[in-house]
């Protein structure tokens, strides 16, 4: 029954309060909408999705303000693209505190500032568990254990993670060994 309703009638029962016209909704846009945000992302499934759940979050929440009924795809396109504005201005924002304190924090005796420099860039292209994973156990020093419960990841895969991590940020210091 709910197919045959068009987009403006769905959201008239949305707006009314009907859980299942806004399930409708989401069902009938969900994958134009996470489409878009892969491609704008161009980050990988994981965070198009997590940008889409954002996304359609908000539009429930804010359904009384869409002013066509009809343009509805539309509108869930553009909350899906300022929510994704904002994850991308918050990674940036989180990359350049670490760069602050990666340049300001004291370097181990021996440690260049290229190679500080090298290990930053090294990190920030480590996908956010890898990094996170390397963060905790390498730099801060905790278990594979203790990162484990605090990240809510498999012991195997942090174990993992570091590993990959440490070897591609030693691969980033021996490449800018090679370039001095």
């Amino acid at each position: 029954m709910d197919g045959l309703l068009t987009d403006a009638e769905l959201v008239g029962r949305a707006t009314a309060g009907s859980d299942a016209a806004f399930s409708r909704l989401v069902e009938r846009h969900q994958a134009a909408v996470r489409a878009f945000l892969r491609r704008a992302l161009g980050r990988g499934w994981a965070e198009a999705d997590d940008v889409a759940q954002d996304a359609f979050l908000a539009a429930w929440r804010s359904l009384r303000s869409l002013r066509d009924p009809s343009g509805v795809r539309a509108w869930l396109c553009g909350i899906a693209w300022r929510k994704a504005q904002d994850r991308i201005r918050g990674a940036r924002r989180g990359a350049a505190r670490d760069n602050v304190w990666l340049e300001t924090a004291a370097p181990p005796a021996g440690v260049s500032h290229e190679d500080r420099l090298s290990m930053a860039a090294a990190m920030a292209e480590l996908p956010p568990d890898v990094r996170a994973c390397v963060a905790l156990c390498l730099a801060d020093g905790w278990s594979h254990g203790e990162a484990s419960v605090a990240l809510g990841l498999p012991l195997g895969t942090v174990k993992s993670h570091v590993a990959r991590g440490r070897a591609r940020l030693l691969a980033a210091l021996k490449g800018s060994d090679d370039d001095a």
